[in-house]
């Protein structure tokens, strides 16, 4: 879920960019890389105007391989095998980090601190009233202009018995984008020995907040830059979903999907009913909608989808904790992006699933709360699992 002037970023963001050296491979960029803990690969990306320098971390566990960079907690590449055990990166994104900084839709980043839309930017909190940023139309995207995805976040490996990992932290401090709170968010990138993409979010605040953090990746499990995913079979347990208006905010209504494009409880092709005259299709250009699990809010993450490309074989489970998932169907991606492949992503090319609760919770009383005092831990899992058929 990402809004429609997704090739226009600010001219800030720009400027950051301008200066950046930039590398895709282990040897440029000074050539340093070194093995961290878990047999983590750590090494230097590029480095932002101001001289910050962005490293990039591979890890690998079994068949999966996952590529992470410190800037923005970005997922740039997860290669996962085939049916036949061929393994290809299944995630879009960049080969550069000037393209992540100024040109990019939020390919695979964390982001903070409140996922999705708030309407009109603002909220109120114990009585007070909070204005945030507004770069989506009438309202505020993804924490804002400078969200968790622009920021550099520390990173360390780690190894826990037979799973590998990512450990990124990072502080937010009071007032960043509007929001009250220091807020400080521990987020834990895991590859189990089963080979599943693992992300455990945690963060404490010292005033009352809110907070709604999620993970972008774009995903095409044909592979990165291999065309349309609107053959890949979906299935979502899911039946209801959270209509929005003409700027994409909820109406508040929890809307049944039986009989609109909006029902996956049986697995179908994501395309479908993609191009159905339905008016909620017609806001968002395709999907781009909050879906309501039918399992609720959970202790423990729990399955609620699977997803699967026909012709690879390559199959996706998800659970989470969370109430609620973004389904995306890269609706805006227009061909100005050229990805890691060097191919051009257009749109369908690629889907996102963010597990989350609910946009503009903060102002929709009915909808489960994203509201953290001190004293209070959030906490947030989601786990994707890859098999073939």
């Amino acid at each position: 879920m990402t809004t429609s002037r997704r090739t226009v970023i600010t001219a800030a963001a720009a400027g950051l960019a301008a200066s950046a050296a930039t590398t895709g491979t282990a040897h440029a960029a000074g050539g340093g890389h070194s093995a961290g803990k878990g047999g983590a690969v750590k090494e230097h990306f590029g480095t932002l105007a101001d001289g910050t320098d962005v490293d990039r971390w591979t890890i690998e566990n079994g068949r999966t391989r996952l590529r992470v960079l410190s800037y923005g907690g970005i997922v740039q590449s997860l290669e996962i095998p085939d049916r036949h055990g061929r393994r290809a990166n299944v995630s879009l994104g960049f080969d550069d980090l000037d393209s992540y900084v100024a040109d990019s839709p939020y390919f695979g980043a964390l982001i903070g601190r409140y996922g999705n839309r708030i309407a009109r930017g603002t909220f109120t909190l114990d009585g007070k009233k909070y204005q945030l940023p507004i770069n989506d139309g009438p309202n505020s995207l993804h924490g804002g202009d400078k969200g968790f995805d622009k920021h550099v976040w520390s990173v360390e490996a780690f190894r826990k018995g037979a799973d590998v990992g990512l450990t990124l932290r990072r502080v937010s401090p009071d007032g960043e984008m509007g929001y009250p709170g220091t807020l400080t968010v521990r987020v834990d990138y895991t590859l189990t020995a089963d080979g599943d993409f693992r992300i455990d979010y945690e963060a404490t605040t010292d005033k009352a907040t809110v907070v709604n953090l999620t993970n972008h990746t774009y995903y095409n499990l044909a592979g990165e830059g291999s065309g349309s995913v609107y053959n890949h079979r979906l299935e979502i347990a899911a039946a209801r979903y959270t209509p929005v208006d003409k700027t994409l905010i909820p109406t508040g209504e929890l809307a049944r999907v039986a009989g609109t494009p909006f029902d996956f409880r049986r697995a179908k092709e994501i395309g479908r009913d993609i191009r159905e005259a339905h008016q909620q299709v017609l806001y968002g250009q395709g999907i781009d909608h909050n879906f309501v699990l039918d399992k609720g809010i959970t202790g423990r993450p729990e399955h609620f989808l699977t997803v699967t490309e026909p012709e690879s074989g390559r199959v996706m489970r998800i659970a989470t904790t969370e109430p609620g998932v973004q389904f995306y169907t890269g609706n805006f991606l227009t061909g100005t992006f050229a990805g890691t492949s060097g191919k051009v992503y257009r749109q369908g090319d690629a889907f996102a699933l963010e597990t989350q609760h609910f946009p503009d919770s903060p102002n929709q009383p009915s909808f489960p709360s994203t509201v953290l005092r001190p004293g209070q831990t959030y906490r947030s899992t989601t786990v994707h699992s890859f098999s073939t058929r």
